[in-house]
């Protein structure tokens, strides 16, 4: 490495943010690049270790340590083209990964471990800013046509993996522009959309089409794309939600988060916040706001969290959190040991603004008044049993029951399984036990011969950075299927040894 004594010369240090009660006040992003010399010392406590468990920890297989090195020899250009070998979007994963990578830093057995997140997010701003990020266009075309449905992280890495084989894709959305959870699931102030709408520029110069408004199965014909296509990769993502079935539960005041984040970020982009399908059915066309109001969130993950943030923003008089599962420890105990990515508490942007958090409790009841809104709601605390450090099973505790007032629930409680109704009942693809699209990660392919899946449809739901390793995979598979072989890269980097 270009330091070996940095990582005892150097602490690690964390990003400057805009204060909170500043950075609640609209929905930019808060977080401030760092200074030239900052990020150098940063990239400088990269470890010259025998084994680079970061490697192992990124479902990406990232090079972590040489593109550490070329950053602090700055050498951007090598920086970027290291992480871009791995990596199609290292400016979605820069900003919203919760960088199990750096869970699995040797320097983090007893030392924070290296800001690896940062940096990366650092190489491709730099990247572009210098102009390193330019269009690759195929310089031959094979002449096979592939359809991509579904434009989240892993039917844009599958693309543009794809369309770099020399394949002409194009990419079917049912939304109005493409990204899918990027663009309409993840807040602004965690990933402003013009990151997004850079990164479709560089891939429609690239020569890959994005067909929107375009519900496959619905608005657009299966068998047009059975017959036009060689193959198909469905991309759709895990899109119906926990539900919460108690009493009360048809109460106004009560949703699921995603039509609430989404309605948000369309605000932000100046587009109608109200589903046109709402408005033309006249079924609760409204716009869900937490403005005045006391918001109980109902989910401890990123998406509660991204909850609470926009309510904060949206003005809620109080917003509280909450979490089925007992509170994580602060740290590492022996049953996370050191490189698993370890459950510990997580303390994020948005809880910092403002929230309440409660832990190891249960919703008993919905609460309305006369007119149907909801105005509480009854809880009961959870006493957890743990089988090998693992809470297994739980109890009520007596006389822990208790009513809150609230206005506003909001249920982020996950997803159970990609939406089957249109195009999975039509083209009758196989499912496993969860309700997923069956397919192993031996060849991505369905049941049905040219058809692949990647990404949450498959998998279930997950991270952005696996849905991105899952698109790249997937499109390996596709080429070979269409080709007899690949050249594209593998995380399983084994293949290219001799």
């Amino acid at each position: 490495m270009g330091k070996p004594t940095g990582f005892i010369e150097y602490d690690r240090v964390s990003p400057t943010k805009t204060d909170t009660k500043e950075r609640i006040k609209n929905f930019n992003e808060f977080i401030q690049p760092f200074a030239e010399d900052v990020l150098n010392k940063q990239a400088a406590r990269c470890m010259n270790c025998g084994v680079p468990f970061c490697h192992h920890g990124c479902p990406l297989g990232n090079i972590i340590p040489e593109f550490n090195d070329a950053v602090y020899k700055q050498e951007w250009k090598e920086a970027y083209e290291i992480l871009t070998s791995t990596n199609n979007f290292p400016e979605f994963t820069g900003r919203i990964c919760p960088a199990p990578c750096e869970s699995a830093c040797v320097l983090g057995i007893n030392q924070p471990p290296v800001n690896i997140e940062e940096i990366e997010k650092h190489i491709i701003e730099i990247a572009f800013e210098k102009g390193y990020v330019q269009p690759k266009i195929p310089v031959i075309r094979t002449g096979k046509k592939i359809a991509v449905v579904g434009s989240g992280p892993a039917g844009l890495a599958a693309a543009a993996q794809l369309n770099q084989a020399g394949h002409t894709i194009t990419v079917f959305e049912r939304d109005e522009h493409p990204g899918g959870l990027l663009r309409y699931g993840i807040p602004d102030f965690k990933l402003e959309k013009k990151v997004i709408e850079r990164r479709i520029e560089v891939m429609e110069k690239e020569g890959i089409a994005f067909v929107c408004n375009a519900n496959v199965g619905v608005n657009v014909n299966l068998n047009d794309l059975l017959r036009e296509y060689n193959a198909i990769v469905l991309a759709g993502g895990s899109t119906v939600p926990k539900d919460l079935t108690i009493p009360g539960r048809d109460l106004k005041g009560i949703h699921y988060a995603m039509p609430f984040l989404k309605q948000q970020n369309k605000l932000v982009s100046g587009a109608n916040p109200l589903d046109k399908k709402e408005i033309e059915s006249n079924i609760s066309a409204h716009l869900i706001s937490a403005e005045g109001k006391n918001v109980i969130v109902m989910g401890g993950g990123d998406t509660g969290s991204d909850c609470v943030g926009t309510s904060n923003r949206q003005g809620a008089k109080q917003v509280t959190q909450f979490e089925l599962m007992p509170k994580p420890p602060d740290n590492r105990n022996q049953f996370m040991p050191w490189p698993t990515y370890p459950m510990v508490l997580k303390t994020t942007t948005s809880h910092e603004e403002g929230c309440d958090r409660s832990w190891a409790i249960a919703t008993k009841e919905f609460i309305g008044d006369e007119e149907g809104n909801l105005v509480a709601l009854k809880t009961v605390e959870l006493e957890w049993k743990s089988d090998d450090g693992k809470p297994s099973k739980f109890i009520e505790k007596g006389g822990s029951e208790k009513t809150i007032a609230c206005d506003l629930v909001l249920l982020a409680m996950g997803f159970i399984s990609p939406q089957k109704e249109g195009m999975l009942d039509q083209l009758d693809v196989e499912l496993d036990e969860r309700g997923n699209v069956k397919a192993s990660e031996k060849d991505y392919k369905t049941n049905i011969s040219k058809i692949f899946t990647c990404g949450d449809m498959r998998r279930g739901q997950s991270l952005v950075v696996w849905a991105i390793s899952e698109g790249r995979e997937c499109a390996r598979k596709v080429d070979e299927f269409l080709m007899g072989e690949s050249f594209l890269e593998s995380k399983d980097r084994s293949q290219f040894m001799s």
